[in-house]
């Protein structure tokens, strides 16, 4: 599985490292050290916390974008149908979704946890593997 160093889950989550370290401080995301002693953070307990810091940021969006935006983020939920399969994504504050064919989820290897780009124009979301 994937981790993610505290400077990259603040790009992730759309906070400032600062903010990062200080909620892995306060225990709110669970970190680990690697061998060099960097603190890491599991990609599936990032995207778990993704999800909980969107939620308790949608209260407070009031900015506008305009119909072509890349959305980084983290994948934190992905449902294969036979078919079909839906793709969830935190990026900041947005939680996007996106339904594409299985065959692309496969192609592009998404798993919960994996950073990813939401690509929105008009009505459609792409999601490139980043």
């Amino acid at each position: 599985m994937q981790s993610y160093t505290i400077g990259q889950a603040a790009r992730l989550l759309g906070v400032s490292p600062d903010t990062a370290r200080r909620w892995a401080d306060a225990g709110r995301v669970a970190t680990h050290r690697d061998e060099s002693g960097r603190r890491l953070i599991d990609g599936r307990d990032l995207a778990a916390f993704s999800v909980e810091v969107g939620q308790a940021g949608a209260e407070e969006e009031t900015g506008y974008t305009s119909a072509r935006n890349a959305f980084p983020g983290i994948v934190t939920a992905v449902k294969l149908g036979d078919v079909a399969a839906q793709v969830e994504i935190q990026a900041g504050p947005h939680r996007l979704v996106s339904l594409l064919t299985r065959e692309a989820v496969e192609e592009l290897g998404l798993e919960v946890g994996m950073r990813a780009t939401a690509r929105v124009k008009s009505t459609s979301v792409h999601i490139d593997r980043t």
